[in-house]
């Protein structure tokens, strides 16, 4: 039994941190409210009156406090709607994270294992690019999360106005280090960045420019953004 996830996972969470926390608001704001349904066999999932193509991420069971990956179900297993899924195992593998690569993760040693699966699947659609995804009770005791599969969900872009709050937002979500947030959120949107001493600089498309400071904790000391007119 685990009760704390793994350093290669924790990290490789904080990099998807700040870009995923705008991806999960531009997805809230496109889904309108409404009761769901979803066709597996066909990838299709209904909100609302909106139509999208997903795919299954992963399930949580209330009463075993534990998840299964999409890729993992053996109801699902090798079918189209976990084949987007299937990429979190091998780069599970390829960088050893071992919380990517279970089958089924065991959280009833977290103090909250309903926010451990949230890590999970939030991890989950960092891992893939996926715009965002969507945990909904699919059953007595069971949370069911997909991820979009589909070009009409908006990307939440780089807005140089609003950067101090993206990664400020993003740096606290997990705590664990503030320059991945950082570096990860450049590396999604492709900015070039670099580290000089306690900073990480980055060149803005159109020619601005953007200085992250950190404190001797790692923490987000102050974020410059120098726009040209």
């Amino acid at each position: 039994m685990i009760s704390e996830f793994s350093d290669p996972f924790l990290l490789e969470a904080e990099r998807h941190a700040a870009w995923g926390a705008a991806q999960l608001e531009a997805l809230t704001g496109f889904l309108p409210e409404g009761p769901w349904t979803a066709d597996l066999p066909s990838c299709l999932y209904r909100q609302g009156g909106r139509e999208l193509r997903v795919a299954v991420l992963g399930t949580y069971d209330m009463d075993e406090r534990s998840w299964m990956w999409g890729w993992a179900n053996p109801g699902l297993r090798g079918s189209e709607v976990v084949a987007l899924t299937a990429a979190i195992e091998r780069y599970g593998r390829a960088h050893g994270i071992p919380e990517l690569t279970a089958e089924v993760v065991d959280l009833s040693g977290f103090e909250d294992p309903r926010r451990a699966a949230e890590m999970l699947a939030f991890t989950g659609m960092g891992v893939t690019g996926a715009p965002g995804y969507m945990g909904l009770p699919a059953g007595p005791g069971t949370q069911v999360y997909f991820l979009p599969d589909d070009p009409q969900v908006p990307r939440a872009g780089l807005e140089p106005a609003g950067l101090p709050r993206t990664l400020l937002t993003g740096a606290g979500l997990i705590g664990r280090s503030a320059p991945h947030v950082v570096g990860g959120y450049f590396d999604h949107h492709g900015v070039p960045h670099r580290t000089e001493g306690d900073r990480i600089l980055a060149d803005l498309p159109g020619g601005g420019a953007v200085g992250v400071r950190f404190d001797p904790l790692g923490r987000i000391a102050g974020v410059e953004v120098k726009v040209l007119p």
